[in-house]
């Protein structure tokens, strides 16, 4: 599989538009999950607000795509104990980001079905945060109503992808829709 940084649900009726959609961004992949796409785009860093600019001046895209999920962070993993190290690693470089901050993370899963649980592995990353942020002497609070940040989580099989979302980010790019 690509190793996608962006990650596309479409609407059922709407795939085959949604993957022409995002091939003008760079490379897309069907994945074996329902409705969702992969893409790595030529532009990493110019895509979102390309990709935003696109959903401004054009809004019947956000009828094709339903969520549009670029991430920072990417790992592989073959296991629930290798996601856990890995995502451990990966979301503690925010740490300084969340310090005093209200927050969530949101995992999508796709795949590990039965052997990992989207809601026990956000519970993990959570916990792990607000003991790292007490210990940092700035603690931290979960807030699912109106967080100042929230992670986002995104798997594909085998392979993850994490972002960190501001309260601002998520008003500016309604595509994101991590909740």
């Amino acid at each position: 599989m690509l190793e996608w940084t962006v990650v596309a649900s479409t609407y059922p009726e709407s795939f085959e538009r949604g993957r022409q959609l995002l091939e003008q961004f760079g490379r897309v992949e069907c994945t074996d999950y329902f409705n969702v796409l992969v893409l790595t785009p030529d532009d990493p860093a110019g895509f979102l607000e390309r990709f935003a600019a696109m959903a401004a001046n054009v809004p019947s895209v956000l009828e094709i795509l339903s969520r549009v999920m670029p991430v920072a962070r990417c790992f592989d993993f073959q296991s629930p104990e290798e996601f856990e190290t890995k995502a451990r690693a990966a979301v503690l470089e925010w740490l300084s980001g969340l310090s005093g901050k209200s927050f969530h993370v949101r995992m999508h899963r796709r795949g590990f079905k039965k052997r990992m649980s989207s809601q026990a592995e956000e519970r993990f990353l959570d916990e792990l945060l607000l003991a790292a942020l007490e210990e940092a002497g700035a603690p931290g609070r979960i807030d699912f109503e109106d967080p100042d940040a929230v992670i986002d989580v995104e798997t594909v099989g085998g392979r993850a992808g994490l972002a960190f979302w501001t309260r601002e980010d998520l008003r500016r790019y309604p595509f994101l829709r991590v909740d």
